[in-house]
């Protein structure tokens, strides 16, 4: 979509035709029907706009909410635009550091450029893209939120007359998705020239500890169990060295590098009555041994992130198991147990050994009707099969 389409589809000619195809798309046309019908009225590059805006305000609600059917899009936009909880998380927290205005440094279509106003703070945004720009503004405009957007090349602005910057750089190259900083635009120099200020750098959930520079607070964010990214915090909103911080139904939990007792404190034991799976915000902030101090619990080995207890908590940092029962970690003798067990659907959960769990469940051919749950991991060392029940 180039920049005069989307200027067109925010006159009034183009807020009628989006909402006759938004109808369109609700009453179970399919994508060719409407688009016939949208070109009676307008241009088949207009028509296809429209309906490639409906597409993306569907998508978009997984991410963004209820919002996403009044805001704008492009394909690359979405794809790269964070989680509203992701965002609203991080903009609670430039505000519960002070912070009254914030830059964009590369806004996009403006997904933290509107959680930051959400948050109360005065924002501006920039990005190189004129269609990006425009996108962003009226995305602000759409949700009644305050803000300036304008192209700029953010690698050349002062921003230091804001409180905070705040960045996220492309972490793709000509082949795709790169997770080779050198590949970042802008590249990683800049970036750690943003960082010598009060600044927040959104970045890969990859990213080597080694390369976080000095006094920056990294900080890895799941949503729903799934680690969505890794965001860099600098100068007076660095508070930790590491933080894991974990989103969901009931709320957000956050535990760092204070609360790490450290690997020779918690120590590896053998398998209690109970297992635990840690997020994987733990797992990426290296705070597994956190969380075994937290269970009362250790190790299962040293080098694998699973940790067992005697006893059962609820933990948002951690997914528990209960051990039924250790099996045969042979495959041959695994099968016969299962099968002597009933068992015929099977989930399979592993770490630390060479199993595809979609392979071994296809060659098990298990067949009964009861459910069960297997783990196959290592404990010191020796592979091993365990068979646990969900809390």
């Amino acid at each position: 979509m180039d920049l005069d389409t989307f200027r067109w589809l925010l006159t009034d000619d183009g807020q009628a035709l989006l909402a006759e195809a938004t109808t369109l798309v609700a009453s179970g046309t399919d994508a060719l029907a409407a688009g016939s019908a949208l070109r009676r009225t307008t241009t088949g590059d207009r028509a296809a706009a429209t309906l490639t805006q409906v597409e993306l305000r569907a998508r978009g609600e997984a991410k963004l909410g209820p919002d996403a059917a009044r805001m704008y899009f492009t394909p690359d936009g979405l794809e790269q635009s964070t989680r509203r909880r992701v965002a609203d998380h991080r903009a609670g927290r430039a505000a519960a550091f002070g912070a009254g205005t914030l830059i964009d440094l590369g806004c996009g279509i403006g997904g933290d450029l509107l959680a930051a106003a959400r948050a109360g703070i005065v924002v501006a945004g920039v990005d190189l893209d004129p269609v990006r720009v425009a996108i962003a503004e009226a995305n602000l405009a759409a949700l009644g939120l305050p803000g300036a957007v304008q192209v700029a090349d953010a690698t050349t602005l002062d921003h230091s007359g804001f409180d905070l910057a705040y960045a996220d750089p492309a972490r793709r190259s000509g082949a795709g998705r790169s997770f080779r900083v050198e590949d970042w635009t802008p590249p990683w120099s800049w970036v750690e020239q943003v960082l010598a200020r009060d600044a927040c750098v959104k970045v890969a959930p990859g990213i080597p500890h080694g390369l976080v520079p000095a006094g920056v607070e990294a900080e890895w964010v799941s949503d729903d169990g799934e680690v969505k990214e890794a965001a860099l915090w600098s100068g007076r909103t660095a508070t930790v060295a590491r933080r894991a911080t974990v989103i969901g139904a009931g709320g957000l939990a956050t535990l760092t590098d204070e609360d790490d007792p450290g690997a020779g404190a918690v120590g590896v034991r053998a398998i209690g009555a109970h297992l635990y799976e840690p997020d994987g915000a733990v797992i990426r902030a290296g705070l597994v041994t956190a969380v075994a101090a937290g269970l009362h619990g250790g190790l299962l080995d040293p080098h694998i992130a699973y940790v067992t207890s005697d006893e059962q908590f609820r933990t948002p940092f951690a997914r528990g198991y209960r051990v039924i029962e250790e099996l045969p970690y042979r495959e041959k003798q695994l099968k016969a147990a299962l099968r002597e067990r009933g068992v015929g659907t099977l989930t399979i959960k592993k770490r630390g050994v060479e199993v595809s769990p979609e392979a071994l469940r296809k060659r098990l051919a298990l067949q009964g009707d009861a459910e069960a749950t297997i783990v196959l991991t290592r404990v010191a060392g020796e592979g091993t099969a365990l068979l646990v029940a969900p809390h």
